[in-house]
């Protein structure tokens, strides 16, 4: 053989190895198209959080109101133990991994030194004047690995330049700009639509106060009514509504227009913008510490769970510290509670080690068995492309189950799909409902016995992602129907 032959029967053998895997790679199926429109990573991030601790604290705090006048004397605020640090302990110790404080409610109090105005803690007998308790707060939360939130209320009720637009809004935009360079990394501001009796046609220009904020802070979602990354639930109970779509049109929104709370309760199937919801209560009946109040019990928790975190919205818990300046042991107490039985339902999945089968899969990249893995975003489920048009797509689990509670969850990255579900226990019905989103939680009347489980979807836009499907077992709920 002539030293050309060699050197090209040696090339030849070289390549055979490529080829081959460049040919396995090509037979390889390619994911489904999106169904837009689609969450961001700040987005994704902030679904999978499922539940944020609010705190609610400023002069309401000392003067037992839930909305101060503006005319409080600065005197009155002085939490003589203020420890940040036990509020994200406690945080933290609940599983909440995101923590946003009031850095300035209606009364215009701020809780830190602005050059805008004399009214905050600059003018406070606390710390003699140089305290800083947005500053403490986040120090605390970095020590600790929990991010951090802050809410500044358009409505300032001691602002004398409340009611002239340019001044007030160039007053605001200070404040925003104070807050989001002097403290590092923000990961969500609370906006909303308050706006005082005095000047109800006030104009805010949040259009300037959004990009703002995205200007200094890159990767922070901002909560209004109308988003843009996040929206109101449309009430302070913490319940989303039973369709609950995180697709919104937000042409159609106007933050604080209080006609439209159906609609941001429900959202939009057709909706052009992604906007989960986002469900806020507080652990009290009011949101500052009142030393009348007591926390709701762990029983109504547990309700609010279901119907935010189990119909695709985040759970916003709000925990205020009480006047020394500490979250109180009771509401502390009620937290770990609340965690260790979220954690007893819900580290333990029934379905797992068993059998999976679907109506058909699009490959094997998206088998039925994903539904079963912990990878609850992307590797999921889906049809072949050929059966988009079928009358129902279903995956079923076989094994030997025990259950009073169906989690499913979509694979969201690739758009929010599901527009009508049912869920059959060896061909019984248990559960039937319509959008599923991140995740669906149905709690059963009772307990569910059986050896086929299939979730059944009648309807969805395109082919339906089903990234996972879980059983689990609720004492809790078990318990409160027996008594």
């Amino acid at each position: 053989m002539s030293v050309g032959s060699r050197i090209s029967f040696l090339f030849a053998l070289l390549l055979l190895p490529f080829s081959g895997s460049a040919a396995s790679k090509s037979k390889a199926t390619p994911p489904p198209l999106p169904s837009l429109p689609l969450p961001t990573y700040s987005q994704l991030k902030w679904q999978q959080r499922e539940t944020i601790m609010f705190h609610h604290f400023g002069v309401n705090t000392f003067t037992d109101s839930e909305w101060g006048t503006g005319q409080e004397s600065p005197s009155v605020f002085n939490p003589t133990g203020l420890n940040p640090r036990q509020w994200v302990a406690v945080a933290a110790d609940s599983g909440f991994s995101l923590a946003i404080l009031t850095a300035k409610h209606h009364d215009g109090f701020c809780l830190w030194p602005s050059r805008y105005t004399d009214h905050s803690v600059a003018s406070s007998a606390w710390r003699d004047g140089k305290g800083d308790v947005v500053k403490e707060f986040v120090d605390a939360a970095k020590e600790k690995g929990v991010d951090v939130g802050l809410y500044l209320s358009p409505w300032d009720r001691h602002e004398r330049r409340y009611g002239r637009d340019v001044p007030y809004n160039e007053f605001y935009l200070g404040q925003l700009q104070e807050l989001f360079t002097r403290y590092g990394d923000v990961h969500e501001v609370w906006f909303d639509g308050a706006k005082g009796e005095n000047a109800p046609n006030m104009t805010y220009y949040f259009s300037s106060w959004f990009a703002m904020v995205k200007e200094l802070q890159s990767a922070i979602n901002i909560f209004s009514d109308a988003g843009p990354d996040v929206r109101w639930v449309g009430n302070e109970m913490g319940f989303a509504g039973n369709t609950s779509w995180s697709p919104i049109n937000r042409t159609s929104l106007r933050i604080g227009d209080g006609s439209l709370v159906d609609y941001l309760n429900s959202g939009d199937p057709r909706g052009t913008d992604w906007v989960p919801p986002e469900c806020d209560v507080s652990i009290r009946k009011g949101w500052f510490w009142h030393k009348s109040e007591s926390p709701k019990p762990l029983s109504h928790l547990l309700d609010v769970y279901y119907n935010s975190v189990g119909r695709n919205c985040v759970m916003l818990l709000n925990v205020p510290p009480n006047s020394t300046g500490l979250v109180s042991d009771s509401d502390a107490q009620r937290l770990r509670e609340f965690r260790r039985a979220v954690d007893r339902i819900f580290s333990v999945d029934l379905a797992s080690g068993s059998e999976a089968e679907a109506s058909s899969e699009r490959g094997d990249e998206f088998a039925a068995g994903n539904v079963l893995d912990d990878d609850h975003l992307w590797t999921y489920w889906a049809p072949e492309a050929k059966m988009e048009k079928r009358e129902a797509h279903w995956v079923e689990l076989r094994g030997e189950f025990r259950f009073n509670v169906v989690r499913i969850q979509e694979a969201i990255g690739l758009g929010q799909r599901i527009v009508k579900h049912r869920v059959e226990a060896d061909g019984r019905v248990v559960a039937e409902a319509t959008t599923v989103g991140y995740k669906r939680l149905h709690r059963l009347d009772g307990v569910v016995r059986c050896r086929k489980l299939k979730l059944v979807v009648e309807e969805s836009k395109g082919l339906p992602l089903i990234s996972s499907l879980g059983l689990h077992f609720d004492p809790f709920w078990e318990s409160s129907h027996r008594s």
